[in-house]
């Protein structure tokens, strides 16, 4: 494994600041036939030999397992993120990307209500230097619901290039939009230790930090796609952000990871204040990435952190965990990297951690290199093994630029669903990687599954958005209702207290009870 010190790192000059690609709003509709080969599963045997001793004397003990010392319980995986704010408060709910919101799931889905009443929510923005129409909301655009002052508030930004501030119950506004420079594609986080703010990037080049306790949300900082070098690609932010501790972490579309302390406070006028400050930055490439596929890289998958190591990979296949413990003593301490693994295409899907630590991939099937042929497309990791942390990869490879995975996986006890970009979805076992059963879909299913109360709900590009019935993980699940949006869903649902809150590329946000 290679190990790259940050310094090292930083002292890379390369600038890219735009290059052709894959545009994530913009999926390539065609719909392929099923392409399966057999996963690759490497298993790792134990062998315990106990001892019994019977005696005539009994004894008790106790064991006390003191608090978790660290940035994230791994144990936490498939909770809700913290008990301060009560509510889906980023993109997959919790630092291991792993928490899907409350229910009741409704049975028999009706329209609560659609944002806006009136002109579908659409702006231009440029692609390749061209301008473009674009409506709704896209990938991966995932409402932030939570409860605030006896209100349940739904935050969301969109292709309207407004963050929206909603009332769960109505659809109203609470407070105006926020406008940005651009199209918001990724999903707002909401603070999750109580202070009243929202942190969103733009296609503007910006990632902002803005406030909502008063009459009009406002901005309190905002950090540039080139405030900060050598980059790559571009100036997007489709990462969802995460709060812990006080420290923000994020990735750009420039390839660069940010870490910032936010120095939240409150003001004498009792309004929130922050006074962000980015305390370290590193390039999301190193060499040999550069060396194996070029310079078109990114970071648009949403940072996740288990344990005391933050993990993300980028558009070139790079996965890495940095080492954070320190930084919890110390804001000037420096993280090392401590994983590096190659996945050989383009990792847009934001990595999912299970309360073992084990990290499971959505890989897309882009440049067609003999790496991306060797893992797969559906990996899971042991990062315990730097050395040779593959525990198993499923193909799902079918035209080339045109398969793969795109949507984050869904992890539901043992078993993993992961949508595909060609529609199908695969129901694999956790343990072995065995598919147990794949599903067909309308194409490309972009969104990610979200699963709660024993019901997966899942969106596609056909305007479907459909419930399956998932309490018996070993067995294909039967479908419990589908209802029809109109127009693609890119976007993923948000699920909480009886309501479903998920946009279209029709240039609404539907809300389903």
């Amino acid at each position: 494994m290679l190990l790259v010190a940050a310094a090292a790192l930083g002292a890379l000059l390369i600038v890219a600041w735009w290059a052709p690609g894959v545009d994530r709003a913009e999926p390539d509709e065609t719909d392929l036939a099923l392409v399966e080969t057999a996963a690759s599963t490497t298993t790792t045997t134990t062998t315990t030999t106990t001892t019994t001793t019977t005696t005539t004397t009994t004894t008790t003990t106790t064991t006390t397992v003191p608090p978790f010392q660290g940035w994230v319980d791994p144990e936490t995986s498939g909770q809700p993120w913290g008990d301060t704010v009560e509510g889906l408060l980023t993109f997959r709910g919790n630092p291991t990307r792993t928490y899907y919101g409350k229910g009741p799931v409704p049975s028999a889905p009706q329209e609560a209500w659609h944002f806006p009443r009136g002109e579908k929510m659409c702006s231009l923005s440029s692609v390749g230097g061209e301008p473009r129409e674009w409506c709704g909301t896209g990938w991966t655009g995932q409402p932030a619901i939570f409860e605030r002052d006896g209100r349940t508030w739904v935050v969301v930004g969109a292709f309207s290039r407004n963050v929206h501030f909603l009332d769960a119950d109505t659809g109203e506004r609470l407070l105006p939009d926020f406008a940005t420079g651009d199209i918001i594609k990724g999903s707002v986080t909401v603070d999750p230790d109580g202070y009243p703010l929202v942190y969103v990037g733009s296609r503007d080049n910006r990632y902002r930090v803005i406030a909502f306790d008063g009459e009009a949300p406002r901005e309190l900082w905002s950090l540039g796609a080139y405030d900060l070098a050598p980059i790559m690609w571009n100036d997007d932010w489709d990462s969802a952000g995460l709060v812990i501790d006080d420290y923000l972490f994020v990735g750009g579309e420039n390839s660069r990871i940010h870490i910032v302390k936010l120095n939240r406070g409150y003001g004498d006028d009792g309004l929130v204040t922050a006074d962000p400050q980015v305390v370290f930055h590193a390039p999301g490439w190193d060499d040999e990435l550069l060396a194996a596929v070029g310079r078109e890289l990114s970071i648009e998958t949403s940072v996740a952190i288990s344990g005391d190591t933050l993990y993300f990979a980028n558009s070139g296949g790079l996965v890495q965990g940095w080492d954070i413990s320190e930084l919890r003593a110390d804001p000037a301490a420096v993280p090392e990297r401590v994983f590096r693994f190659w996945t050989g295409d383009d990792t847009d899907a934001t990595l999912v951690i299970d309360a073992e630590g084990m990290i499971y991939a959505g890989v897309e099937y882009q440049r067609g290199t003999a790496r991306s042929h060797e893992v797969g497309q559906i990996i899971k990791l042991d990062p315990s093994r730097p050395d040779d942390p593959l525990v198993w990869g499923v193909h799902v490879r079918g035209a080339l630029d045109a398969s793969g995975v795109w949507a984050t996986p869904g992890l539901h006890r043992d078993l993993l669903i992961v949508p595909t970009h060609t529609g199908h979805v695969y129901g694999l076992d956790t343990a072995t990687g065995e598919t147990r059963w794949t599903k067909k879909l309308p194409g490309p299913t972009w969104p990610s599954p979200v699963i709660v109360d024993d019901v997966w709900i899942q969106g596609d590009c056909g305007g479907g958005l459909y419930a399956f019935d998932v309490s018996d993980t070993t067995v294909e699940p039967p479908q419990l209702w589908s209802i029809s949006l109109g127009a693609c869903i890119e976007s993923t649902p948000a699920v909480w207290d009886g309501l479903i809150v998920v946009g279209t590329k029709g240039g609404y946000i539907h809300a389903l009870h």
